[in-house]
């Protein structure tokens, strides 16, 4: 059979297959994160079904979809936005910061990765899911609570930290020298700097630049200088996914509502395929052996990410109710700790199939802490306080209620 003929073929099959899993996680109420990664997996190598004529198109379209997805996320805010939450939360930050990447860190070195794959794993458990969370709390009707502001707060001071950090991971990753890793990276922060100085005062002559009234002009300008960046930035040793987040940053205004409006399926579809495509390149075989590991640090930071988001809502004066909601609505990981275990698969491939075990299983947990922290702490909370209520107490307590009636 002809190559071009074998490729349609499997690539049709993948794509369909996605839509009905999508369909299925949507009647569920999960995210179908999960099982676009359970059919990479099947079709990748070792798998069920390996795919051969379409994984080198399929690996185009997953880098393609890195960079939709950091030029959405960068479209959801302004750099005025972004500096300004810098400001305000940056305990939060920090907290955060050291609460969940060090058990990454801790858990890299156990398993003795060295620095660079403590690094890397360090990055996978820190960053919680943008996409994952804002879609549950939607789901639960959670956007006009107090605690989602403190939510979306500390979610944007992981974007700004990723836009460091991922210049620092890809210098480490490629191994240079001390000297030559060091003019790499002051390169790579300072060109990272320069976009975000020139979107913060020169936005809205960015914007007004790719601004078209024609919605096919605005799609191809915007995604040909959202690739053009990504592209130069990754030859100044930047990630990509940077470049195309400070794009999306310099955005705003209608041109940035036009181009969400006009993204929003191309980033669905091409998000999909990168999924697939980390599936692809994980052995199944390779997950068993490292689900303790995976289960554990999942159990780890899942209680470092509620007490983070407890930290956040206590500082903004949210009650203790609030405080566990912001706390299981962190919980979620998904895209960007795929997106980093992507980077650092080729010098350390052994992250591969813990990132995958570790996000399978919180991207799962993530709607279910979402939903239920608040309520369980707070069940646990009143029994407690029941044990310890003395007999007389509590024939205080049933008078006093008597008596009021």
């Amino acid at each position: 059979m002809h190559d071009t003929t074998t490729m349609l073929i499997e690539l049709g099959a993948v794509v369909l297959g996605l839509g009905l899993v999508g369909r299925l996680a949507g009647r569920l109420g999960l995210s179908p994160i999960p099982l676009y990664l359970l059919i990479g997996l099947a079709f990748g190598h070792g798998g069920l079904v390996p795919l051969s004529t379409s994984e080198d198109f399929i690996g185009v379209g997953a880098e393609i979809g890195v960079i939709l997805l950091l030029l959405m996320l960068g479209l959801e805010y302004t750099a005025t936005e972004l500096v300004d939450s810098l400001r305000t939360q940056y305990p939060s930050g920090i907290v955060d910061l050291v609460l969940n990447a060090v058990p990454g860190a801790v858990a890299g070195l156990l398993l003795g990765w060295g620095p660079v794959g403590a690094l890397a794993l360090a990055g996978v458990t820190y960053i919680s899911s943008s996409g994952v969370i804002a879609k549950i709390l939607t789901d639960l009707n959670r956007l006009g609570n107090r605690e989602t502001p403190v939510v979306l707060g500390v979610l944007v001071i992981e974007d700004l930290t990723m836009a460091v950090y991922l210049p620092v991971l890809s210098t480490v990753l490629a191994g240079v020298g001390l000297a030559s890793g060091s003019l790499t990276l002051a390169i790579a922060l300072g060109t990272a700097g320069l976009a975000l100085f020139v979107a913060l005062r020169h936005g809205r002559v960015i914007s007004k630049a790719v601004s078209s009234d024609n919605p096919e002009m605005l799609l191809l300008v915007v995604l040909g200088l959202t690739l053009l960046v990504a592209g130069v930035a990754q030859r100044l040793q930047v990630s990509a996914a940077v470049g195309a987040f400070l794009v999306g940053i310099a955005l705003s205004g209608e041109v940035a509502r036009d181009t969400r409006r006009l993204f929003t399926p191309l980033r669905d579809l091409f998000a999909a395929v990168f999924f697939v495509f980390f599936g692809l390149s994980t052995d199944p075989s390779a997950i068993p052996p490292v689900l303790v590991p995976a289960l554990a640090l999942a159990a780890v930071t899942t209680v470092t990410k509620i007490a983070t988001g407890w930290y956040a809502a206590r500082r903004a004066g949210i009650g203790p109710r609030g405080r566990f909601r912001a706390g299981g609505a962190l919980v979620a990981r998904g895209e960007f700790s795929i997106v980093i275990a992507g980077l650092a698969s080729a010098s350390e491939p052994r992250i591969a199939p813990v990132a995958t075990a570790y996000v399978l299983i919180l991207v799962i947990v993530g709607p279910f802490a979402t939903r239920w922290t608040e309520p369980v702490v707070r069940r646990l909370r009143e029994r407690r306080a029941s044990r310890r209520t003395t007999p007389a107490e509590l024939v205080g307590e049933v008078r006093t209620a008597e008596s009021g009636a």
